[in-house]
């Protein structure tokens, strides 16, 4: 796990123990997300079609796309 990966993670801990609800979906969604991304890069990297290839990788920009937004947007509620 990367350095920014653990710090948010470090950070969603802090935060997580004021019990809030929508900040509780919110982790989950990353997590949900952050599961998306290796599942992504996992498919592209055992395909052999060009096709396919093409498609695990719009799967797995758009999920970096999601988990950015996601990050942002757990760090402007937590301030």
């Amino acid at each position: 796990m990367s350095d920014w990966m653990k710090a948010v993670c470090q950070t969603a801990a802090a935060t997580l123990k004021k019990q809030d609800p929508q900040l509780l979906r919110l982790r989950a969604e990353i997590e949900d997300t952050r599961h998306a991304i290796e599942t992504a890069r996992n498919h592209f990297e055992q395909e052999v079609d060009p096709t396919l290839i093409d498609c695990c990788i719009y799967e797995w920009n758009a999920a970096q796309l999601r988990y950015q937004f996601l990050l942002r947007k757990f760090k402007s509620r937590e301030l």
